[in-house]
Parts: structure tokens; C-alpha cells; sequence
């Protein structure tokens, strides 16, 4: 369902720019919330468990209607889908601005994931579709950018606007963007034709089943103590039978299934898809513990503590400026390959952070970071679908989104579920040094003497935040050992080939691929 010769498609760059605010807007929503959700909570007189359901309903409904977003485009066209999907992304986040209650913010951000699902995919195929292969590349660049600055700048921005405004304008700052991507799109985007494909609707209830279980599973685990909590029992047994059911209906069905099996044929587009996982458990999972680390061990305000972030986006968006052409001259596995080394090396750095530290290595890991973000993100989205069919695109992307949601997800709960058995399991260890017969204690002032309930109550506190930062220091560790160990499956993807001259003279750079 191509929108036909892509060198014929007039207004590139209006539509570059209107889907793309469209894509933004979106990205920054999966991270701009959570700074502003402590003065929800005292806004909407909810409690702790109740507000987390503001994040939980947004992750919960994206990651159910992200696979629908290939049927709805075959059924209705994409232009069709993408002026909906942005004009009820809007609408929703004027809902949670105006919210008065728990119950109605988290409707409204039910809204927003089920409406704000297809954006991100949506976006990724009209850039594949409307750009020529010599500017794929540079196409995958800007894409990129917009999904990636999303998660690194949401804390800042949302930080700036909670002290400054309200939390209601984390929503608010959605309504003249959307109003201005939704004019963009309604004018400048072609439509496509729809193909009247029929859903197949088993295949869509087992796999939005297992997928909702999994998120909830991953959300709600760490707060439930994971398997001694009888729900995340009944929601990992219920995403593992619904994901068999959709496995077996998948690879058994006659005729058309929700998910086409001609997807995993494509060796470049199934290691893609392995790669996504990774870049998203990486990546949002140093994203979900910086803020923490920083604001309390650190001590750092909310919006210092996203100024000293900052970084890791410019970090990014110069890596994607300069992958777009370099994907012109050099293998994409040898970018990519930077782009971990450079990942690497920003985690290693990470894990000589300590409690006395300035903020200049938090500052040049997040560069270093940042560039390895954007050398691996941009040449592996080109050669995801660099040899899939175009209409394979609009069912390819929406499951590259999800792969990456869902690393993010794992990533987070992994990294969570560690530092908190790593603090405890340090705290311990910590515990059985503090004693009278210790030779340190001498030289403690008075007001820390162990002998009273003051004196070790301060210990107590002291040894928590060490306690808590060697915890984020076996994070960073863990990280940095499934980025090296993620460097040789770089193997798996084919390499580049030049293409055939073209019969006006030069060679037309593209992502074709062989063994």
C-alpha cells in the first residue's frame, strides 16, 4: 500500500515536518509525565498506587493498539488513520489537563495510548514511503531524532513546566502541536489506497491479550513483589497462554493472519526487530535511573537535573546528522558498531559515578551516550526495512515500535527489580561492619555514636545512600555487559552492496543487502 514513485510526491519536506511534530509530541509524552506526577497526586488527592495508574494506563493501552495499526491502515488508509489517531491523541491530552480526579486522568490517558499508538509507526512508514532510496538513510535520521529527543528531553520539559506553570501544562503543550501536525497531515499527505484486508480478530484478541498482561506484568511487578503478589501470578500465566494461543493460530491459520507470516522471512527485518529490544532496554533504562540517582542521592533539583540530561539529546541529534550521510559511504554494521562501543563506554564511565561527584561526567557520559544512541538507532532502522516489500511497511513498523517499547519496558522493570534487591543486599552487608568493636567508630563525630538512637539513625542514613549508589553501580554494570555482549550479533545482519548504475550516470546509493 506504497503511495506510489516516491520521487513524485510533491511537498517532502511539509510533510516531513507535520508528521514528525505529530511523532514528537508523542515521544515526549512517554516521559514528560513522570517529574509532574507528585503534584498530580496531591491535585487529584490520589494515592501512591492510584497515580502510577496515570503511567501504567498510557503504556498499557499504546502497547494493545500498536499491532492494530496495519489493519486500520489497509482498512481505512493511512491519511485517514493518521488525522484520527493525531486529532484523538489532542483531544485526550486537553481531557488530562482539565481532569478533577484520578478516575478521569487515567480515561484520559487511556485516550491518549490508544489514539497515540499508531503515530510513531505511522510516521516511520510515510518517511519510507515518500523518500527515494539515497535518502532513506537521512530520512531514518530525522525519524529517529524525533523518537529519541522524546524520552531525553520529556523529564526537563515537564520539570520546567510543573515549577513554573502547572502539571496540566504537560498536556496543554500537546494542543497547538497537535493542531498544527493535524493541519500538516490533512493537507500535504496523499492518501493511500485502502486494500479492505479483514482482521483477523482471534489473532488480534490473543496478541493485544498477551502484550496488556506482559505490561501490566512489567508495571506493576516491582510494586507488587513481583511473584509473591497472586496478580503479576495470574498476569504472567495469562500473557504466556494467550501468547501460545497466538503462535499456534498464527503459524496455523489459512488465508490471511493478524500478524503476516511474510514478515520473518526478511533476515535483515527479524534482526532488526532483535535490536530494537536492545536499544530500548538500554536506552530507557538509563533514562528511568538517572533522575532517581540524581535527585535522591544527588540532591539535584527537577529541572537542574534535566539540564545536566540535556546533553545526551544534543549527544543524539549530532550522531543522526551525521549517520544520514555516512550511510551513503560506510557499512551499517560498522556504524553500528560505534554506536555500541560509544554506549559502552558511556556506561563504563557511569560506573565510576560516586555520592561526592560533580556533574561533568554525567554530562560527558550523556554525550558519549547520545552519539552511540544515534550511531546505532538511524543505520538500524534503515536496514530494518531495507529489504522489506513496501507493503509490508505499514505491518513492518508498528512491530518495530513495539519491539522497542517493550525493551524499554523489561529494561525498566529489570533495572528496578536490581537496584532494589541490590540496595537491601548492600545495606546488609554494610549492617554486619557497623558494630562497637569497629576500629572506624572512634573517629566518628559525636553526633554519630552508634550508642544512641540519634547517632545510629544518621549511620542508618548514611549507609542507605551507599547502600542505594552501589546498587546503581551493578546497573550500570549489568548494562554496560549486555551492550558488549550484544556486539557480535551485529553479525546477523547482511551486509551492503552498492546498486546498479543507474542509467543516468552514477550509481544509486541504497541499503539492497546480500549474504
Amino acid at each position: 500500500m506504497s503511495l506510489g514513485d516516491p520521487r513524485q510526491i510533491p511537498h517532502r519536506g511539509m510533510i516531513t515536518v507535520s508528521i514528525m511534530l505529530a511523532t514528537i509530541m508523542q515521544a515526549l509524552d512517554t516521559t514528560i509525565a513522570n517529574v509532574a506526577l507528585p503534584h498530580m497526586q496531591g491535585a487529584l488527592q490520589s494515592s501512591q498506587d492510584q497515580i502510577s495508574w496515570v503511567l501504567t494506563s498510557y503504556i498499557v493501552a499504546a502497547a494493545i493498539a500498536t499491532p492494530l495499526t496495519g489493519w486500520l491502515c489497509s482498512a481505512f488508509g493511512r491519511r485517514r488513520v493518521f488525522l484520527i489517531a493525531v486529532c484523538g491523541f489532542t483531544v485526550a491530552s486537553a481531557l488530562c489537563g482539565m481532569a478533577d480526579n484520578i478516575v478521569e486522568i487515567v480515561g484520559a490517558r487511556l485516550l491518549q495510548g490508544l489514539f497515540g499508538a499508531a503515530l510513531v509507526p505511522l510516521s516511520q512508514a510515510v518517511l519510507l514511503d515518500i523518500n527515494p532510496k539515497e535518502k532513506i538513510g537521512q530520512a531514518m535520521a530525522i525519524w529517529g531524532a524525533g523518537i529519541m529527543i522524546g524520552p531525553i528531553l520529556g523529564p526537563m520539559l515537564g520539570g520546567w513546566l510543573t515549577e513554573n506553570a502547572s502539571w496540566r501544562w504537560v498536556f496543554y503543550i500537546n494542543l497547538p502541536v497537535g493542531v498544527l501536525a493535524f493541519y500538516g497531515i490533512a493537507r500535504y499527505l496523499p492518501e493511500s489506497r485502502p486494500a479492505g484486508v479483514r482482521l483477523d480478530l482471534f489473532g488480534f484478541a490473543t496478541l493485544s491479550l498477551a502484550i496488556g498482561l506482559l505490561q501490566m506484568f512489567l508495571d506493576r511487578g516491582e510494586q507488587l513483589d513481583w511473584f509473591d503478589s497472586v496478580e503479576i501470578r495470574l498476569e504472567a500465566i495469562g500473557c504466556l497462554v494467550a501468547f501460545a494461543f497466538f503462535v499456534a493460530h498464527t503459524f496455523t491459520a489459512i488465508g490471511t493472519s493478524f500478524f503476516d507470516r511474510r514478515l520473518l522471512k526478511d533476515a535483515n527485518f527479524v534482526t532488526g526487530l532483535m535490536f530494537a529490544f536492545i536499544v530500548g532496554l538500554v536506552l530507557y533504562a538509563t533514562m528511568a535511573l538517572l533522575p532517581t540517582l540524581l535527585q535522591g542521592l544527588l540532591g539535584y533539583p527537577v529541572v537542574y537535573t534535566g539540564i545536566v540530561m540535556a546533553p545526551r539529546g544534543i549527544g543524539t541529534m549530532v550522531a543522526m546528522l551525521m549517520v544520514g550521510r555516512l550511510l551513503h559511504h560506510v557499512d551499517a554494521r560498522a556504524i553500528m558498531a560505534v554506536g555500541f562501543v560509544l554506549t559502552a563506554i558511556a556506561l563504563y564511565m557511569m560506573t565510576t559515578m560516586t555520592l561526592d561527584m560533580g556533574s561533568r561526567v554525567i554530562v560527558v557520559s550523556g554525550v558519549i551516550q547520545g552519539l552511540g544512541i544515534g550511531f546505532t538507532f538511524v543505520p538500524l532502522s534503515a536496514v530494518a526495512f531495507a529489504t522489506l516489500a513496501p507493503d509490508l511497511r505499514n505491518d513492518g513498523t508498528p512491530i518495530f515500535s513495539l519491539l522497542r517499547n517493550i525493551g524499554s519496558s523489561v529494561g525498566i522493570s529489570i533495572v528496578q527489580a536490581m537496584l532494589t534487591s541490590g540496595t537491601a543486599r548492600a545495606h546488609a552487608q554494610f549492617a554486619t561492619d557497623i558494630a562497637r568493636g569497629n576500629l572506624a567508630f572512634p573517629s566518628l563525630p559525636a553526633a554519630a555514636d552508634p550508642g544512641n538512637p540519634a547517632g545510629l539513625g544518621l549511620i542508618n542514613a548514611l549507609v542507605d545512600r551507599q547502600a542505594a549508589m552501589m546498587a546503581y553501580l551493578d546497573d550500570f554494570r549489568f548494562m554496560l555487559a549486555l551492550t558488549v555482549v550484544s556486539l557480535p550479533l551485529l553479525l546477523l545482519i547482511r551486509k551492503a552492496k552498492a546498486a546498479p548504475k543507474q542509467p543516468g550516470g552514477g550509481a544509486e546509493p541504497e541499503l539492497a543487502h546480500e549474504v
